[in-house]
């Protein structure tokens, strides 16, 4: 078997081998295993074993949750290590429901994932992983199942992404670790695949330790394995793992970044195949972020939650994802050829989703009971329609140029546009056509999110009229709310967007004067008619809380990655009705 044929069996078999059952009686365990110590009889001594990646657990259902570990072995044992798993309702394991031996995937960097059933409903659980035979034992897990109909009045999700090791410290996560949140929502990037010295390295990085591992650009499958070894290393990643059940999607950074179907920016022709690249990454994303699904190419799903929440977790990046279109594709010496690039841009055939995905997310929310239909989209939704020439001297000026001419054609040209803008608001009978023409000809600032897709955009929202649509969006490494509206400008929901855990933001590019970062803000929510808030500089996540009445969103902004601390302050709360 060729390699890619080999790489394509590996990323579709079924990685969830381990499945177990919840006993309804209460399992006694032996005293001897509790205290996990050495009987007299026992005299050899083992060496360097443990879990040393933590505990984790994914995708909660009503009844179900998935269990993970990472088992290292003793320098001594020859033989595949046999590891038990317990599961309790209490933290000092008298209510046990299970305690049974588990496998370790030698072939999946020996990482264990469980499936256990028969559980309650809304019910928290503690679990831990031992090796009887080494006495390694885990630290102790704590999860919890999904709430049934009408079990709860409030559902809250910690949503997050974007997280970089190199830019910083994971503040955030022990931040979400901290906080009352049912279930982390995270939305991708949850690692990055540049090589030291790259994107998200800054001047505190090597005294923080944070050096990419291993040192060159992750291609291969031991290369993507040591790199998210490294990612689970981090103490507070841990500590978001061990206390919140993980509900995950990819976005393009754990394959390459800027990634479609078929390709990448970030992949070159000196890197091998494509298509065998991404199915390593998707080898290894299952092996540390584990999905209950059948197909493991294929990670969009369903959660139901309360009866409030049917949350749907999109693959907007892979699976059925068309090449990104790109302004430099359209440039003339005379400047953009608009007639084109409108043609393909509004081609009704381009797709973000693919069929079967689009199909399977119309059928979902027209057929769900529940209050809140909320997306979990690894990009923004909303419309970011900037004036056309603000968005050629953005593009400049993200591209890298740090010439001060430019920043201050770019004032200059805010200024203008925004005075206009709130002319035509005030209903001034002065303005010219050639006016409004500066702030009404516009485009979309993001062709790699949905505004690069926009006619499926339209097709999803004709075909689910009357639901309460709320998108979770992460990608960009800033905070956004935005109005979901259609073409004809009706409102069908709202976009609570994530600001990244440690990847830079526009502060990157802008620099992080507090002037010229508000004033960016304001330019861009007052001109972007869609938009209603945005933060461009710090780092935090979103708490997203739905009840019968109302979804309220809470930005939450940590003060620094660059030393540890887990303290956030609320920069923005809105609610939608």
């Amino acid at each position: 078997m060729n390699p890619e044929n080999l790489l394509k069996k590996l990323s579709r078999r079924k990685f969830l081998r381990n499945s177990v059952i919840a006993a309804t009686g209460i399992v006694l365990l032996p005293s001897a295993i509790l205290s996990c110590k050495k009987t007299d009889d026992d005299n050899e001594v083992f060496e360097g074993q443990g879990f040393n990646e933590g505990v984790a657990s994914f995708d909660p259902s009503q009844d179900k949750v998935i269990l993970w570990t990472r088992y290292t072995p003793a320098v001594q044992e020859q033989s595949k290590p046999t590891i038990v798993l317990d599961v309790a309702k209490d933290k000092d394991f008298n209510t046990v429901v299970v305690s049974q031996s588990v496998e370790v995937d030698t072939n999946s960097d020996y990482t264990v994932y469980v499936d256990v059933s028969q559980l309650t409903s809304n019910t928290k659980y503690y679990y831990r992983f031992r090796n009887e035979k080494t006495k390694a034992i885990s630290v102790t897990g704590e999860t919890k199942t999904l709430p049934a109909t009408g079990e709860v009045s409030e559902v809250k999700l910690a949503v997050v992404s974007c997280a970089n090791f190199q830019a910083g410290l994971f503040n955030v996560y022990g931040a979400v670790a901290e906080s009352d949140a049912d279930v982390v929502v995270h939305l991708g990037d949850y690692i990055y695949e540049y090589p030291v010295g790259s994107y998200g390295s800054n001047a505190s990085t090597v005294a923080l330790n944070r050096l990419h591992q291993p040192a060159g650009e992750i291609i291969k499958v031991e290369e993507y394995r040591e790199r998210y070894r490294q990612y689970r290393s981090d103490e507070q990643l841990q500590k978001a793992h061990q206390l919140k059940p993980f509900i995950c999607v990819w976005d393009d950074h754990e394959i390459a970044n800027n990634a479609y179907k078929d390709g990448a920016e970030n992949h070159q022709a000196n890197e091998g195949d494509f298509n065998t690249r991404k199915m390593s990454a998707i080898q290894v994303w299952h092996e540390y972020l584990p999905a209950r699904v059948q197909d493991n190419a294929k990670i969009y799903r369903g959660f139901e939650i309360g009866g409030l929440v049917n949350l749907m977790m999109l693959d907007t990046r892979i699976i059925g994802r068309d090449k990104q279109l790109d302004y430099a594709d359209y440039l003339t010496s005379s400047g953009l050829n608009s007639t084109k690039f409108l043609a393909d841009w509004q081609n009704p055939q381009r797709t973000i989703l693919g069929q079967e995905q689009k199909s399977w997310l119309v059928s979902k929310i027209n057929t769900s009971t529940c209050k809140w239909q909320v997306l979990g989209n690894q990009v923004l939704m909303g419309k970011m329609f900037i004036p056309a020439e603000q968005l050629l001297l953005t593009a400049q000026i993200s591209s890298g140029s740090t010439d001060p001419a430019l920043l201050a054609q770019y004032n200059k040209v805010a200024l203008e546009l925004v005075t206009i803008k709130t002319r035509m608001l005030q209903n001034d009978p002065t303005l010219t056509a050639a006016e409004k023409a500066r702030v009404q000809t516009v485009l979309p600032y993001n062709l790699d999110a949905w505004d690069g897709y926009p006619a499926e955009r339209e097709m999803i929202y004709a075909a689910i009229p009357g639901k309460k649509i709320v998108s979770l969006a992460g990608d960009t490494h800033n905070a956004w709310y935005s109005v979901l509206s259609d073409s004809n400008g009706r409102k069908v929901g709202a976009e609570f967007a994530t600001s990244s855990i440690t990847s830079p933001g526009f502060e990157a590019i802008f620099g992080s004067n507090p002037q010229t970062i508000t004033a960016f803000e304001q330019v861009n929510t007052l001109l972007i008619d869609d938009l209603q808030y945005v933060d461009a500089s710090k780092r935090g996540y979103v708490m997203a809380a739905f009840t019968a009445n109302e979804a309220k969103a809470e930005w939450r902004y940590v003060s620094t990655i660059l030393s540890k601390s887990a303290l956030t302050v609320t920069g923005k709360t809105v609610m939608e009705s």
